[in-house]
């Protein structure tokens, strides 16, 4: 089990020294920047993407990436609607959230994504899996499943958070007929509701966790750590393969279904399922097919260095990561032409593909 804060102070600090010396280095090495919408500080992307723009600055690459913070990968894709950004702009996302776009407005949505954004963006590179918010954690040891939660009192994200929000709350109406017309659901952030864990004014929330492509690397934050250091016994509760496939099939989205061994999560004694989602850097389709190229191949170039140092989602960085849900039809042609050439894109068909609704 590995934990720790995707960002603090001293990485911040360092962070802005890293940043200074990029935009430096880049009026001499670089002919063009890259904007890269990320989400906000302490989410990780903004770290991954700052020290990607280091690395590619000492290379005197002819493009450079700028880290842009953001509130998030729901602004993100609504973000990208805007024509002026299209061949210009990388933005962090995940696939259920432009599956979602495809449909915003729609019954069950419109909470989470008010308007469609009904476009077939390509993917570059993932970054990694995301299984918070598809997953349930509880201190009541009477409670032993998701089931068990109706009536209760259940402390999920913000709406304009992916997993956090729009996940868990799509899980249990779909998966469990648990809604705020029959459960008492506050929608809070992270910190919040691990308080309200602790002091029992909830009976269940959720916790962070990430994981690779390959599913041997699981990540969670401080939070976690909090919970443990209250004392009290963990109960984790796992999600059904029904509930992920009635979300998926409700939704057209590509939940997976991933088993989290005991002991990758504090106090965790035994085996849950889990959801899992996967996290990319996408483009529009007319986003240039030589700037897609050269991203792929720096992030794959930089990789293994990147991951030794453990910092942001490059701890989860690997050939398999990269590639795991790209296809033909959703991943960018310029990075398609990159993975060829790495001879590692064959390797994509290992894995479940992301698909999009039809328009």
């Amino acid at each position: 089990m590995k934990q720790g804060r995707f960002w603090n102070i001293r990485s911040l600090v360092s962070a802005a020294t890293i940043a200074a010396g990029v935009v430096t280095g880049s009026m001499a090495a670089s002919e063009e920047v890259i904007p890269m919408l990320a989400c906000p500080l302490g989410c990780g992307v903004v770290q991954t993407n700052t020290v990607l723009a280091a690395r590619m600055a000492r290379d005197e690459s002819d493009i450079l990436p700028a880290a842009q913070e953001t509130p998030g990968f729901m602004y993100n894709v609504r973000a990208m609607a805007e024509e002026a950004r299209w061949k210009t702009t990388v933005f962090g996302t995940e696939d259920t959230v432009i599956q979602a776009a495809f449909q915003g407005g729609r019954e069950g949505l419109e909470k989470f994504m008010p308007q469609a954004v009904p476009i077939k963006f390509k993917l570059l590179f993932g970054i990694g899996g995301v299984a918070q918010g598809k997953f349930f954690i509880t201190l009541d040891p009477s409670i032993k499943s998701i089931e068990d939660l109706k009536g209760k009192r259940i402390s999920l994200g913000l709406p304009t958070q992916s997993d956090w929000g729009m996940a868990a709350s799509l899980l249990l109406e779909h998966g469990y007929g648990i809604t705020d017309e029959n459960t008492d659901i506050r929608n809070v952030t992270p910190p919040v509701m691990t308080q309200e864990l602790i002091d029992g004014t909830t009976d269940a929330a959720l916790v962070a966790l990430l994981t690779n492509a390959d599913n041997d690397l699981w990540w969670t934050n401080d939070l976690a750590s909090k919970i443990e250091a209250s004392g009290k016994a963990i109960t984790y509760l796992g999600v059904t393969e029904e509930a992920i496939d009635a979300v998926n099939e409700e939704f057209g989205m590509t939940l997976i279904k991933v088993n989290v061994p005991a002991g990758s999560m504090p106090g965790q004694k035994e085996d849950f399922l889990a959801g899992v989602n996967r996290a990319y850097q996408a483009v529009h389709p007319e986003f240039p097919d030589d700037k897609a190229y050269k991203l792929v191949m720096a992030v794959h170039k930089h990789g293994p260095a990147l991951r030794d140092t453990g910092t942001g989602f490059w701890k989860f960085w690997s050939e398999a990561t990269m590639i795991d849900g790209l296809s033909e039809e959703t991943a960018h042609p310029g990075a398609i032409k990159a993975y060829k050439e790495l001879g590692i894109w064959e390797r994509a068909a290992d894995f479940s593909p992301v698909k999009y609704p039809d328009n």
